[in-house]
């Protein structure tokens, strides 16, 4: 029985596309920076395009237009994000018009706002749970920005958060709140 050997780097054969590739990279770059006016976009642009002629290189036909294959993926890929971007430029523009979008913060709530008896429970807990709390939930702060400001991993704010919150929970459950007169 014949042992399959694997195929030494001689017999493989670069295919059609792979090897006609190379050379038209420069005239991909000259045609993306005629449609991006923007170097960095051009070369993302070609970069995108070669990538994408790489993925679907089981389509291209060997013989055809090569260049012409590619040109049509590149105006394709500009094309679809000339259009991706106008949506998102529409978008932000509705949400900068909009008074009630989340462009628009509200300034963070203040600690006096808190009812007595969640103003009682928060702080009865002791430092470290009371200050992430204060920070995460009532002056609206990311975690990282947490961490940053008590000095500690982004880990230990969530789980200190998490404890605070049962906590607070358990002692706001104990409290019944006066009946409204």
């Amino acid at each position: 029985m014949a042992q399959a050997h694997p195929p030494t780097t001689s017999s493989l054969r670069p295919s059609t596309l792979r090897s006609g590739l190379a050379p038209e990279l420069s005239r991909l770059r000259a045609r993306a920076r005629r449609l991006c006016r923007n170097e960095s976009d051009a070369l993302d642009l070609v970069q995108d395009t070669v990538a994408r002629a790489l993925a679907y290189e089981a389509s291209f036909e060997p013989g055809s237009n090569l260049h012409a294959w590619l040109e049509c993926i590149l105006r394709n890929l500009f094309v679809s994000r000339y259009r991706r971007l106008g949506r998102e430029r529409r978008a932000l523009a509705a949400l900068g018009d909009d008074p009630c979008s989340w462009i628009h913060s509200d300034a963070p709530p203040v600690l006096g706002a808190l009812g007595p008896h969640a103003e009682s429970a928060l702080s009865g807990l002791s430092e470290p749970f009371r200050r992430v709390v204060e920070l995460v939930d009532l002056e609206e702060l990311s975690y990282q920005d947490a961490a940053n400001a008590l000095g500690v991993p982004v880990g230990t704010v969530m789980s200190r958060l998490h404890r605070a919150r049962q906590k607070l929970a358990g002692k706001l459950r104990d409290v019944e709140p006066p009946l409204a007169a």
